[in-house]
């Protein structure tokens, strides 16, 4: 857990430093190359506004708005000295009227606006200026159509302003919604420390949550608490890799790595140039497969734990990918990966189940079966993409959700319907692929789409063959006979309407060449995606609507002769 620092002030002679968290002393001039990181821990000493801003920015890049806002004593505070003698000693110290720096900068050519709160100006207290300066920084990115970038470090909302400190709470975070409303994003950086009406306001708001590692980030803080509910708090409460664990945030990036990581997120977040990669005809098949092998044998194929995994899948398909992580609400399922990519030119957000080869990444990823917090997770990002005008990719590998006490306790069947019914809406293209098992509504949560595919091996199913054959014949033997009822293959889906096209796998399955099945899965994903492209978002919703609609009618389903597979 971090440890309080004392602060480095920009240009201060420092031969010289003590860190904090393990005692090591360190030159002054090998901690400012190190970006004021201890070499020996990591620690993170804590940095002024403008060393932050020049750690992050384009070399003269940044061009600071006006102090237009000078704080004032509205209320007459006073504790053990007056509240003007506290605002003249922290201007004095700080060589600023609040605060708060915002302005225009550039991060590897991309412009943006940034507003950074001063933890060594009155612990970094939001009081009507920060608020009103957040705000015009919001304004500002919203009339020159730029992100926005919040960096935060602070105490809480300054006591000092009374009720008008607690004001600037709504009044930043009506801007964030105002940005969100006109799909221009905004990324927080939140450092050590972002407590009170700051974090409960426009530090947690973002489109993009990351935090420096070691960093203090919550509502109450850690005192607070002792002394309001005298409970003790366990190691690690309220770091930035707790927040991390509990869903709150994105990711936890190291100092050496955050210009980069912006910088990434920015490119991702811009134009896009929908030059999609080539797309061969035969990496999509429209007509059923050879059947080679039983419908029990390719159940078995499917669940092969050494068939490749949705990141696998993610790292050949895609040029560049940035995970993004939480539900904000209660924690990261590691069952259910999602982020932003390059497909090509274009900007997409992925989701996908996630398994592993061995008993590790299996237990560490619940076996795939996600609980409410994956689909939590997905669904945010489904809404992330829709805002940003992003086509969504997803790879659907599950036996199903998972069915624990837990997973009900905390609303399993909303979570899944909630995904079901928001891809059902959404004005971007969907495309699904069945890399694996496709198990009941838990595979359906990322399977509502404008087009499904199927990978040659995969399979997509109303319930496991296990479970059928338990609910029908008592006991689970009779699989294989259930699993033959069901017409779970891919030729039979394909057949039913369910799916939209075949992707090809090696002949002893994808497991044996996962990269030629991935290049395959890309070409067939970059034929598939096109064509969507050049729809509009009602286009594709009533396109949507009426590919669900036609399940059950006799008028728009084919009726399949099981005996001869005739249709008539």
């Amino acid at each position: 857990m971090t440890t309080t620092p004392g602060p480095i002030r920009a240009g201060q002679d420092v031969q010289w430093r003590r860190c904090a968290s393990c005692g090591a002393y360190i030159y002054g001039k090998r901690l400012d190359r190190n970006r004021k990181v201890c070499p020996e821990c990591q620690f993170h000493f804590r940095i002024p506004p403008d060393v932050r801003i020049a750690q992050l920015a384009d070399a003269g890049s940044f061009e600071a708005f006006p102090d237009r806002y000078a704080p004032r004593d509205l209320l007459g505070f006073r504790d053990s000295k007056p509240y003007p003698d506290r605002l003249r000693d922290a201007q004095a110290r700080t060589g600023r009227q609040d605060a708060v720096l915002a302005g225009r900068m550039s991060v590897h050519g991309r412009q943006l606006v940034v507003a950074v709160l001063d933890f060594t100006f009155m612990g970094g207290s939001m009081g009507t200026v920060v608020g009103e300066t957040v705000a015009a920084a919001a304004r500002t990115a919203l009339a020159e159509r730029l992100p926005l970038l919040l960096i935060a470090a602070s105490g809480g909302a300054r006591m000092q302003e009374g009720a008008l400190s607690l004001m600037q709470m709504a009044k930043t975070s009506q801007w964030i919604a105002a940005l969100r409303e006109a799909r221009l994003p905004v990324i927080n950086l939140n450092t050590d420390p972002t407590f009170g009406g700051v974090s409960a306001s426009f530090a947690m708001l973002g489109d993009v949550v990351l935090a420096e590692p070691g960093s203090l980030l919550g509502f109450a803080g850690p005192q607070v608490i002792r002394n309001t509910i005298r409970q003790e708090l366990p190691a690690g409460f309220q770091s930035a890799e707790f927040l991390l664990e509990h869903g709150m945030i994105d990711a936890v990036v190291p100092r050496e790595s955050q210009r980069e990581q912006l910088a990434r997120l920015l490119a991702l977040l811009g134009p896009s140039v929908p030059e999609l990669p080539e797309g061969s005809e035969d990496s999509v098949l429209g007509h059923p497969v050879a059947t080679v092998r039983t419908t029990r044998e390719t159940v078995a194929l499917a669940r092969d734990i050494q068939r490749p995994t949705t990141l696998e899948y993610i790292g050949y398909v895609f040029d560049d990918f940035v995970g993004l992580h939480g539900d904000r609400a209660f924690g990261d399922d590691a069952a259910l990966v999602g982020g932003l990519a390059r497909f090509g030119g274009q900007s997409v957000v992925v989701l996908g189940h996630q398994k592993g080869h061995d008993t590790a990444e299996l237990v560490r990823s619940n076996f795939g079966m996600p609980n409410p917090e994956g689909y939590r997770k997905a669904l945010r990002l489904m809404r992330f993409a829709d805002r940003f005008g992003l086509p969504v990719i997803a790879f659907i590998d599950t036996p199903g959700a998972f069915p624990g006490i837990g997973a009900e306790e905390r609303g399993q069947s909303v979570a899944i319907a909630e995904c079901i019914l928001e891809l059902s809406r959404l004005r971007v293209p969907v495309v699904s692929v069945v890399t694996g098992e496709g198990g009941s509504g838990g595979a359906l949560a990322l399977g509502v789409a404008d087009a499904v595919l199927i990978l040659e091996n995969a399979y997509y199913s109303v319930i496991s063959p296990e479970g059928c054959s338990t609910i029908l014949f008592g006991t689970a033997e009779h699989a294989g006979r259930a699993a033959d009822a069901l017409r779970l293959t891919a030729s039979e889906l394909l057949r039913l309407g369910v799916v939209d096209g075949i992707v090809p796998e090696p002949p002893d399955g994808a497991h044996t060449a996962p990269h030629t099945t991935a290049l395959t899965v890309k070409s067939a994903l970059a034929r598939t995606l096109a064509p969507l492209l050049d729809l509009s978002g009602e286009q594709l919703v009533d396109a949507r609507r009426r590919r669900y609609d036609r399940f059950g009618d006799p008028q728009l389903q084919p009726v399949v002769d099981w005996e001869t597979h005739d249709e008539h």
